[in-house]
């Protein structure tokens, strides 16, 4: 990866972390309890007129094996 590019993500995260730093608090609870497979991850959004859109998946092995993966790159 370009290095360049890792400087800019870790600048933008530690902005994002800033304006909404329970956020980082959050997600660390949830890695410290764990996401077995068969854990079913839902996420909603609502828009300033109010819409909401809402999705959820269930966690696969596969999904598992892929963030492992990328937490290697860190």
């Amino acid at each position: 990866m370009n290095p360049m590019k890792l400087l800019e993500l870790k600048n933008l995260w530690n902005a994002f972390t800033k304006r909404h730093p329970k956020f980082p608090q959050f997600l660390s609870a949830v890695q410290q309890a764990g996401i077995p497979e068969g854990t079913i991850i839902e996420v909603q959004i609502t828009s300033p007129d109010g819409k909401t859109f809402t999705s959820n998946m269930k966690v696969t092995s596969e999904d598992i094996d892929a963030v492992k993966s990328l937490q290697n790159y860190q």
